[in-house]
């Protein structure tokens, strides 16, 4: 069932954005009076599920989940309809059009997806505000999830403080500033120091793939047991949180370790608090120095509920969310740049971790959020419209380009030379599609 709710929402957000998308190709090509043959979401090889012709044009929808389109006539696209090119030039044909119109219409779908992106996030801002946990409010400092961040140089309890230099306000963007990161600064037993990441920092990431790096120490919740398990049969109860052992108070889970390391295979006293009242349980301690539960990993809205620590947040009326929302998007894209960047590096090793559609499903939530749905969605709509910018030929950045030099040389490159980058450009961007969801069948086994 979770996978197919995350299947939903990724099939939805695609569709919503590959409409617009195309409609933003659509409407200034209609509006120079360009003839658009087809315009589809999703593609059709073959067959389609559902077409129906308006005018001039057909809509339909493909049956291969992987964009969308809009057949322009006379244009050198997807579709490779090298007959028509073979014709005399139409008044009603991309090709009869003036330069500054075509380069209209091939960016009306980019501009649409970043004006979405804005967009939507504006709105978010306004419906449910903003709020985070800052990095600030972690006054004891962050938990080491696993060994890759004790091997990177880590230890629970350490402050981050800078990141190449500059403060970090929120913890959620603490990993995702590190990706381009080389020296880290933490507070550590009331001294500063500067940890550097190794130049295979992304690789080390994407190969333990699990990692989380960081989290909020937790305090010591009991979410469930182990078999036969010490702490149960001591009498500890599911939502117990642990408050102390042997007289030493426990405030965070970590700690557990530290305290019961001493006393393993020996009864000690555990102080629980069970739905605000203390209980004194006498519970044994495993010859592993554990007593045989797993702790609770709580949202950040929970945090605040016990009072562990506290969400900033901010609201925003529908005047101060547009500049809001605008910020959030150049962020959101110029954090998306600079991971893209260390992609073509291949000494960073991120060209690993590259997915396709697995890996952007993944992204969300299992349980229907609108809220988490809406900023994922803005987010894939300033991806898609990076992406398309791009100079390859068969996106619409290579088309740009032609254009450009067009308008700069005086006359446009040969038809001929047209059709074999697209052929180029198409094999290009099949080649990274199967790359991308070949990472993501590799990674299920």
């Amino acid at each position: 069932m979770e996978i197919l709710i995350k299947a939903i929402q990724l099939i939805l957000s695609l569709s919503i954005l590959v409409v617009l998308h195309e409609l933003g190709h659509f409407l200034p090509a209609k509006y120079f009076k360009t003839k658009v043959e087809k315009f589809y979401l999703f593609f059709d090889p073959w067959f389609s599920l559902f077409k129906k012709k308006v005018g001039d044009t057909e809509y339909g929808v493909g049956w291969l989940p992987l964009g969308g389109y809009v057949k322009i006539a006379g244009m050198i696209d997807e579709s490779m309809d090298k007959e028509q090119m073979k014709k005399p030039a139409e008044p009603w044909e991309f090709r009869a059009k003036p330069a500054w119109q075509r380069l209209i219409i091939m960016l009306g779908g980019v501009v649409v997806n970043l004006i979405l992106g804005v967009f939507i996030y504006s709105m978010t801002l306004y419906t449910y505000g903003d709020k985070y946990l800052s990095n600030s409010s972690l006054s004891d400092g962050l938990w080491c999830v696993d060994d890759l961040s004790a091997e990177l140089g880590f230890k629970t309890g350490d402050k981050i403080l800078l990141i190449e230099g500059e403060p970090v306000e929120r913890f959620s963007s603490i990993v995702e500033k590190m990706l381009s990161a080389k020296t880290i600064t933490v507070e550590r037993d009331g001294g500063n120091l500067d940890i550097y990441l190794p130049d295979n920092f992304i690789e080390k990431l994407i190969e333990n793939d699990k990692s989380m790096l960081f989290y909020p120490r937790i305090p010591a919740i009991v979410s469930s047991f182990l078999e036969e398990s010490n702490a149960e049969q001591g009498g500890i109860k599911i939502n117990d949180q642990i408050i102390g052992v042997n007289d030493v108070e426990i405030k965070y889970n970590d700690e557990m370790a530290k305290t019961l390391s001493g006393l393993k295979d020996s009864i000690v006293n555990i102080l629980v608090n069970r739905e605000g009242e203390e209980h004194l349980l006498k519970v044994k301690v495993s010859q592993d120095g554990t007593l045989g539960y797993y702790p609770a990993f709580l949202t950040f809205n929970q945090f605040e509920e016990l009072g562990v620590y506290k969400m900033t947040s901010q609201t925003y009326n529908l005047i101060n969310c547009f500049p809001a929302g605008l910020n959030k998007a150049f962020l959101k894209l110029s954090g998306y740049i600079d991971q893209f960047k260390l992609i073509l590096n291949p000494d960073s090793g991120a060209y690993k971790g590259v997915g396709g559609f697995g890996a952007i499903g993944s992204l969300f939530p299992s349980e229907w959020d609108w809220e988490r749905f809406w900023n994922l969605t803005a987010f894939l709509s300033l991806m898609l419209a990076f992406l398309n910018i791009l100079p390859i030929p068969a996106l619409d950045g290579g088309h740009v380009t032609f254009l450009l030099y067009e308008m700069v040389a005086g006359r446009p490159a040969s038809e001929k030379f047209m059709e074999y980058a697209q052929i180029i450009g198409m094999l290009i961007l099949l080649t990274l599609v199967v790359y991308a969801n070949g990472n993501d069948i590799i990674k299920l086994f």
